[in-house]
């Protein structure tokens, strides 16, 4: 694994490979990351029905269940089979209790309405991968890994990160990596791939590491790896996880009781700035950025802003657990179709 920052860093530069992880190990005595202020936002109480969209390797799902037996009932959701063989197995106790799905949580709403678990008080949606992703062989994320290109969170989907190297043209790739990676050297990576695959094909993640290294000029902050952009880039088209993510926060609302709560933690700007205006739009705030006269916001409340800033994690989290220094959690609370001039009761 990759050192850690030790420096504050705007933008997209949280240190993706260091910290976009949902859990810092595989073992027990890790939990994971901001689990009490998670909790504690979504109201977790007895005979209540929850979800965990991204269930990982049950971390979280765990400690919702704790609070909400007897009685409760929890619905989690994983596009990684591997991830969910080990809650499944983690969980095991609380069986009767839980139903477990292989499936993309950006799916949420149809399997919400298909098995008539509505209404629900409470849902978490954990983006990025967890460290067991990010360190299982052959799974290759990683850029210090001696494993094939690969990224995929879901292996039963074709497309690889290694299609894309070797498939994509220059001005295609350059646009990945600056869009997903915020990467001020795009281009110029681009194109040392378009010249290094004429040699052969790239389909290692040391191959492509070291080749990005051989392009990129040694950065200011020694922590970031060059290729770290690159590859959250890659990894981000891949599972094409920004693709929908306004539709789904928006679309889970409705399954949501009145009172009950959504929370989202984010682990690199892209996907904050996504939660930040989804959540600020459907609690009825001006998102265009134009004079009042010309905005075409639709300025109808149906959730109150729990967390009008996200929620970092504290001292004693970081202490333990560096790599979830990029985090950011963000919750809402439904209060039903308010007009724009209602004003919205919450706690938080």
């Amino acid at each position: 694994m990759t050192g850690t920052c030790r420096t504050n860093i705007s933008g997209a530069a949280w240190c993706p490979e260091v910290m976009q992880h949902r859990e810092t190990d595989t073992t027990p005595e890790h939990a994971p990351v901001l689990l009490e202020e998670a909790i504690q936002l979504l109201g977790c109480r007895r005979g209540g029905r929850y979800v965990d969209a991204t269930i990982g390797l049950g971390g979280h799902a765990q400690a919702i269940l704790e609070r909400i037996l007897p009685g409760g009932q929890l619905i989690g959701l994983d596009r990684d089979e591997e991830s969910l063989a080990i809650a499944r197995e983690r969980l095991a106790r609380y069986a009767p209790s839980v139903r477990l799905l292989h499936e993309n949580f950006k799916n949420l709403p149809l399997v919400l309405n298909n098995t008539g678990f509505r209404p629900v008080d409470g849902i978490l949606i954990d983006l990025g991968i967890s460290s067991f992703q990010m360190l299982s062989p052959g799974r290759g994320f990683s850029f210090r890994a001696d494993a094939k290109l690969d990224m995929r969170l879901d292996r039963s989907q074709r497309l690889t990160a290694a299609d894309l190297v070797n498939s994509l043209s220059e001005q295609q790739l350059a646009d990945i990596i600056e869009r997903y990676g915020e990467e001020r050297h795009a281009r110029r990576i681009a194109r040392a791939i378009v010249t290094e695959r004429r040699r052969g094909d790239i389909t290692g993640c040391l191959q492509l590491s070291a080749l990005i290294q051989r392009t990129v000029p040694a950065r200011r902050i020694p922590a970031i790896h060059p290729a770290t952009r690159t590859f959250q880039a890659l990894r981000i088209a891949v599972n094409e996880e920004l693709e929908g993510l306004e539709e789904l926060l928006t679309g889970v609302v409705p399954f949501l009781a009145v009172g009950g709560r959504l929370a989202v933690i984010a682990f690199h700007s892209l996907e904050d700035r996504i939660v930040k205006r989804t959540f600020r739009n459907l609690a009825g705030h001006c998102v265009c950025g134009r004079r009042p006269e010309l905005c075409s916001c639709p300025r109808r409340r149906a959730v109150y802003l729990v967390t009008p800033r996200a929620i970092r994690p504290g001292a004693t989290e970081l202490e333990r657990n560096p790599r979830s220094r990029s985090a950011r959690l963000r919750c809402v609370e439904r209060v039903g179709d308010l007009g724009p001039e209602s004003r919205t009761p919450g706690t938080g």
